[in-house]
C-alpha cells in the first residue's frame, strides 16, 4: 500500500493537481464527497482534506449572496422604517460578541466592492469596526478609485490609528489615498486653527471634503468607549457632552439623539471632516454591531448620514424596537 501523502500523489497524478481537480468536481460540477472518493479511489476524509488545502491556498473562496441578507424582514423593516436604500442583516453569532463582530465586519467587507464605482471618492471614518472590515476586504482592483481619511489620527489600544483604516482599504482596492498627516485631538483651539492654515494640512482637509460614498461606524458614550481609549475625551469632556444630550459619536464628533452635533469643548480642537458634511452623501454605508450602539446607530439614521446598514440580528431588532 503507497505511504505517500495526498500532496505527493497530486504532484504525480499525470501532471494534474488533485486538490484543483476535488474542487472543481465539488463546487463546480456539484459531486458530493463520497462521489469525488469513488472517482479518485481515495477515502471520503482524503477528499475533505483535498478540500480544506483548496481553501488554505486560496483556490476557494466562499462568499453568500447579498440577497441573502438584504432580503429577511428585519432588514426590509430597517429599510422602510429609516428610508434606506439598503439594508444588510447577518445572524448573531450565538451569544459570543466577537463572532458577530466577525460576521458584521465579512457582511460589509464583502458588500462593499458592489457599492463602489470607477470615479469614486470614498471617506473612510476609523475605529476597530472599520478596521475589521478594512481586514477582511478582498483584494479587488476598482479604477480610479479614491479613499480619504476623514479624521486625523489618534493611538489606540488596539494598536492602530485612522491613517491605517483608509490606507488598508485603499491598497486592498488599489486606490489614491488622502491621510489626514495631524492628530484628531489636538491641545487648544489656536493650535488647531495654526495647523489649518499650514498649506499641506489645509490641501488634505480640503481634498478629504470631497466625497460621494461614506464608510463608517459609529461609538456609544460609554465611558469604555473607543472615543475615551483613543484619547480623543476624557472622562469628564464625555460626561459634559452627555449632559448636553449625546448619545453616540460619528468621525470623533458628538451627536444627539437626532444625529445634530453637539457644539462643545472639542469641537475646535478636532481635526476631521465637518460634521454637517457626512449628511446625505451618494451613499453612506452604516456598520454598527453591539447593544451598546444601538442609541448611536439610531442617532445616525436619523440625521441622514446612511443610505444603507450593515449590522447584525439582534441589534436589528433592537433599532427597530427602540427608535420609535
Amino acid at each position: 500500500m503507497s505511504t505517500q501523502s495526498p500532496r505527493r500523489s497530486a504532484s504525480q497524478n499525470g501532471g494534474h493537481d488533485i486538490v484543483v481537480e476535488a474542487a472543481w468536481l465539488y463546487y463546480q460540477d456539484g459531486l458530493n464527497q463520497n462521489e469525488i472518493a469513488a472517482r479518485f479511489k481515495v477515502s471520503r476524509a482524503t477528499v475533505v482534506n483535498y478540500l480544506q488545502e483548496a481553501r488554505e491556498r486560496g483556490y476557494v473562496q466562499i462568499t453568500l449572496s447579498p440577497e441573502a441578507f438584504k432580503g429577511h424582514e428585519a432588514a426590509l423593516q430597517l429599510r422602510e422604517k429609516y428610508g434606506l436604500r439598503e439594508a444588510y442583516v447577518v445572524p448573531d453569532g450565538n451569544g459570543e460578541r466577537r463572532v458577530t463582530e466577525i460576521r458584521v465586519a465579512r457582511g460589509a467587507a464583502q458588500w462593499l466592492p458592489r457599492l463602489l464605482s470607477s470615479g469614486d471618492r470614498l471617506g473612510v471614518a476609523w475605529g476597530k469596526t472599520i478596521y475589521d472590515v478594512a481586514e477582511f476586504l478582498e483584494t479587488i482592483a476598482i479604477d480610479d478609485l479614491t479613499v480619504l481619511q476623514l479624521v486625523g489620527s489618534m493611538a489606540t489600544p488596539y494598536g492602530f490609528s485612522a491613517d491605517v483604516c483608509s490606507s488598508y482599504v485603499a491598497r486592498k482596492f488599489s486606490a489614491r489615498c488622502v491621510n489626514l498627516h495631524v492628530p484628531a485631538m489636538l491641545s487648544s483651539p489656536e493650535v488647531a486653527r495654526a495647523l489649518r492654515a499650514e498649506e499641506l494640512i489645509a490641501n488634505q482637509l480640503d481634498e478629504i471634503s470631497h466625497f460621494n460614498k461614506t464608510l463608517f461606524a459609529v461609538g456609544s458614550c460609554a465611558p469604555d468607549s473607543h472615543v475615551v481609549s483613543s484619547g480623543v475625551a476624557t472622562i469628564e469632556e464625555l460626561n459634559w457632552y452627555i449632559d448636553h444630550g449625546a448619545v453616540g459619536v460619528l468621525c470623533g464628533r458628538f451627536i444627539d439623539e437626532n444625529g445634530d452635533g453637539i457644539e462643545g469643548p472639542l469641537d475646535e480642537r478636532m481635526m476631521g471632516i465637518a460634521l454637517n458634511r457626512m449628511r446625505a452623501p451618494e451613499t453612506g454605508i452604516l456598520v454598527s454591531v453591539g447593544s451598546e450602539r444601538v442609541p448611536a446607530a439610531i442617532a445616525a439614521l436619523r440625521g441622514g448620514y446612511a443610505t444603507h446598514i450593515v449590522t447584525n440580528q439582534s441589534s436589528a431588532e433592537a433599532i427597530l424596537l427602540s427608535g420609535g
